[in-house]
């Protein structure tokens, strides 16, 4: 029989704030996140917007001997899982650390830190390049400090799929407890892409929102939207199997029900016009979780504020759930907090099991155009009161990656 997985505990670092809290509370207040890049240089940009991570100190969560080896988006990583743990009330004295493990993804990875490696060999020659680059710029560097930092022993790997990267991490975490591997798996999603050279390659593909105010800069199926704000971030959640974290009393958020994944094979930048492969990683996760299409309550899009994106992404929500998706409430938080890149669909599947917890659904802000291609309830500016047992989050992803999740509100055994 497959294991139940349920969720205990969630770490996010993100722009709307630095804990659950603090992101909760702006969500549901439509506040947005997004602000004028301070992390570098900007003056040759006409519009320098970004969603940034603020009041946050790396030597909170990262001995001083060991921070200055890392890259920015590593700390990210690593203060999530700290704060996923205790909030999980996770003792790994009491655990068998074999099966404990850690399965944390990235699109980009250690950007800064190899930018500014490749600057010193250039002006200074490579006996000066840290002996801490290789072991340090990893996909997988995260997922292993964690482990030393926790002890955990179990499965270790990261997952990389572009902007889908955080949704399918979770599916691949929950299956390693579901198949019967571990009892619990320290997941995510992390990403620090506020680079001059990642943020000038974005720029150059003409793909960044433009906004005189930056907190109207993202505008996800408005009719004036014009292209997405990069964030940066970490979201950890804490995967547990159901008779474990029963056994310990654990506080649980959601079960996490089923996940899936495709990919276009369409085109590295844009996605497939008619939506199947976003659609396709829709209705298998839907398949997996043996529902039906009328049990969804609530998406959390991936809307980026692209125009193709979505256009395509209501395209393909309206041929899953056909006359249904009437009735579903779809929003894109990335208005408020930016696209975090492989961090974002872990930040996102966290919302969606804090929004089946609560019973608040947080807005779509800036919307106030409709468009006739973009015609479903996209919660419009502030955020609803609504009873969700079944949320969805949904990611797609450069490279034609998409990823489905689901997660249902914990009504006890």
């Amino acid at each position: 029989m497959t294991r139940r997985v349920v969720v205990t505990g969630l770490g996010l670092i993100t722009p709307l704030g630095n804990d659950v809290a603090s992101n909760w509370e702006a969500l549901v207040a439509g506040r947005s996140g997004i602000g004028t890049i301070t992390l570098f240089d900007t003056s040759a940009y006409e519009f320098p917007i970004a969603g940034e991570v603020r009041d946050f100190d790396p030597a909170d969560h990262v001995d001083a001997k060991i921070l200055r080896r890392l890259d920015r988006s590593t700390v990210f990583a690593l203060a999530a899982a700290q704060r996923a743990l205790a909030d999980a009330g996770i003792d790994m004295a009491q655990e068998d650390a074999r099966r404990v493990g850690v399965v944390i993804g990235t699109g980009i990875g250690s950007a800064q830190l190899i930018v500014e490696q490749a600057a010193i060999l250039a002006d200074k020659g490579p006996r000066r390049v840290s002996p801490f680059l290789i072991s340090h710029m990893l996909p997988d560097t995260a997922t292993g400090l964690v482990a030393i930092q926790t002890g955990a022993r179990g499965p270790n790997f990261a997952v990389t799929a572009a902007c889908a990267t955080g949704g399918a991490t979770t599916g691949e975490a929950a299956e390693i407890i579901a198949r019967g591997d571990c009892e619990v798996i320290i997941a995510g999603g992390y990403e620090a892409p506020l680079t001059p050279v990642y943020y000038a390659g974005f720029n150059a593909m003409k793909a960044l929102a433009t906004a005189d105010d930056p907190t109207k800069a993202v505008r996800p199926f408005d009719a004036t939207r014009n292209g997405f704000i990069l964030g940066e971030g970490a979201g950890v959640l804490i995967l547990e199997e159901l008779e474990h974290a029963l056994a310990r009393g654990a506080h649980i958020y959601a079960e996490f029900v089923a996940a899936g994944t495709s990919n276009d094979a369409y085109d590295m930048v844009a996605a497939a016009e008619d939506g199947h492969g976003i659609a396709q990683a829709m209705q298998d996760a839907l398949a997996r979780a043996g529902i039906g299409v009328e049990a969804i309550d609530y998406i959390n899009a991936h809307g980026t504020g692209t125009p193709l994106n979505d256009r395509v992404e209501t395209k393909a929500i309206r041929d899953v759930f056909g006359e249904h998706a009437d009735s579903i409430m779809v929003s894109s938080t990335k208005s408020m907090h930016g696209h975090m890149m492989g961090a974002a669909g872990a930040v996102e599947a966290a919302i969606a099991m804090l929004v089946c917890e609560r019973g608040v659904v947080p807005p779509t802000i800036n919307y106030a155009n409709p468009d006739p291609a973009c015609d479903l309830d996209y919660v419009p500016n502030e955020a609803r009161r609504a009873a969700v047992r079944y949320a969805m989050s949904t990611s797609v992803g450069l490279g034609g990656h998409n990823s489905a999740v689901i997660v249902k509100r914990w009504e006890g055994v």
